[in-house]
């Protein structure tokens, strides 16, 4: 997103990119980034600030603006997370399934993929590949990448810091299906809704705008995620699934929704923006469509 009237900055949460690789407290939820975040702005004498955060990252500028909204102009939140995290809810109020919150935390990511990743895996020889996971997952096919950008964008994900404390997490087991809960170091552990739930935005105060942008085809943070468990479940990939009373799939797209008009009836206002043909990528997939909409947002 290059704007030339604007001074863009975008860093690396920890354990991404060229960013320190420092554990993370999951049971904190996704404070550690927003922290990280309050403390580089700080150094930098930034403020207050237009933020964008893309899936996690929209979660984690969430996180910031309800512990720092005196220092947000706006959030452009990019096929964010749901308000209550990823995995192990049923509702729209983000009620879990389990007690326990099983079927989130860092038990839920795919071994062979974190293990490539670990590897420095470049080739295309599996569909667990960074690359063959990018392309089927992040983009709507057939969409690609000029080579030359897709080598680039693959090393940015072979930069993710694998481990327990960081990519994907620690475990814990559970009794409940799909047998594994939530623990309390590394990424997707801060995203259980054991820790993770920012319901409350709907109430904060003062009330920077907010731009919701989505891809219409997005598979990864979807009402029906292919890498949520609840919907794996039920289409048969995942056995053992005890039905949609008891697990359906995460209603992730309603669940934003409802804490965004909640924060419109108090008085906020917000868009949302469905990009056509693209996934969870569309700044990728769509970039004039995405620089238009932030362009005028900001206005």
């Amino acid at each position: 997103l290059a704007l030339p009237q604007y001074q863009t900055l975008a860093p690396d949460l920890r354990g991404f990119g060229q960013s320190e690789t420092k554990p993370v407290d999951a049971s904190r939820g996704v404070r550690d980034f927003s922290d990280d975040l309050h403390s580089l702005l700080d150094t930098l004498g930034l403020g207050p600030v237009h933020l964008v955060g893309w899936s996690l990252g929209g979660g984690v500028v969430m996180q910031y603006t309800l512990d720092h909204p005196e220092r947000v102009t706006s959030l452009v939140l990019l096929a964010p997370v749901s308000p209550f995290g990823f995995g192990g809810t049923k509702d729209m109020q983000g009620t879990p399934c389990w007690p326990d919150y099983a079927g989130s935390g860092g038990g839920t990511a795919n071994p062979e993929f974190v293990q490539r990743l670990t590897d420095g895996d470049r080739s295309a020889e599996s569909n667990l590949s960074p690359r063959n996971v990018m392309n089927a997952f992040y983009f709507k096919p057939p969409f690609q990448a000029a080579s030359a950008r897709e080598d680039v964008f693959v090393e940015a994900m072979l930069d993710t810091k694998t481990g327990t404390a960081n990519y994907p997490g620690d475990v814990t087991a559970s009794p409940n299906w799909p047998t594994v809960a939530p623990a309390r170091q590394g990424i997707l552990n801060t995203l259980s809704p054991k820790y993770f739930n920012l319901g409350h935005f709907a109430n904060l105060k003062p009330q920077p705008p907010v731009l919701w942008v989505r891809g219409d085809s997005d598979q990864i943070v979807s009402d029906t995620s292919f890498f949520d468990l609840g919907f794996l479940g039920q289409v048969g990939a995942v056995p053992g699934w005890p039905g949609s009373e008891v697990y359906p799939p995460q209603p992730m797209i309603a669940q934003t929704r409802a804490v965004l008009e909640a924060y419109r009836a108090n008085g906020g206002s917000y868009r949302e923006a469905v990009i056509a043909d693209s996934g969870h990528a569309p700044h990728l997939e769509q970039p004039d469509i995405f620089h238009n909409l932030v362009t005028e947002f900001w206005g």
